[in-house]
């Protein structure tokens, strides 16, 4: 690993609902989007190297804020809702939908870069296309995560890395695992 990719410093900062002072930071914001319960906040937990610095749960739809992670003293990591998740009541899976679209699309103090975590055994879901499109159309550099690429057997893997390639559009592909930690190395390459 470069020696500039090393996260040597991680700290949870806050959690936000809307407009804070931190958005106006001149700190660049990496933010971490994707279904509930693909893995943001253990990818974010992998990357760091800290167990526990995003509060991780098996029970989709923990996350109800921006959490904002500070690496190395100069990058926000920020760690959003999940979207997509059909137990939430419809007001709350409404309020954390108009959050994520708030941030990406009307906060003037945009991410630079997008990190779109999908579940890399399920393969991409109707609503990780519908985001991949908003975020094309907002112009964000999106860098696609399949995380859980452990739980994908060996004669299926080709096939599903194809279809995550086709039905996203995109070459810009990590294939992940928490578990195993593949993947970290390219991935804080294209990130940092």
């Amino acid at each position: 690993m470069k020696f500039m990719n090393i996260i040597k410093s991680a700290e949870f900062v806050k959690g936000v609902v809307g407009t804070d002072p931190i958005l106006k930071e001149k700190i660049p914001q990496i933010a971490f989007v994707g279904r509930s319960n693909v893995g943001k906040s253990s990818v974010i937990n992998a990357l760091t190297g800290t167990k526990g610095l995003a509060i991780s749960s098996s029970t989709p739809g923990r996350t109800l804020q921006l959490n904002f992670f500070l690496i190395n003293e100069k990058t926000y990591f920020v760690d959003l809702p999940g979207y997509g998740y059909a137990r939430a009541s419809l007001a709350q899976a409404e309020k954390m939908r108009k959050m994520i679209m708030w941030y990406l699309e009307h906060n003037e103090y945009k991410p630079s870069k997008i990190v779109l975590i999908i579940d890399g055994n399920v393969g991409p879901k109707k609503f990780d296309i519908e985001m991949m499109e908003l975020l094309s159309e907002n112009g964000y550099e999106v860098i696609i995560v399949a995380n859980k690429m452990d739980k994908v057997k060996a004669s299926e893997l080709v096939k599903k890395q194809r279809a995550i390639k086709e039905l996203l559009d995109t070459e810009n592909i990590v294939y992940f695992s928490t578990k195993t930690k593949k993947g970290k190395e390219e991935l804080l390459e294209k990130i940092l």
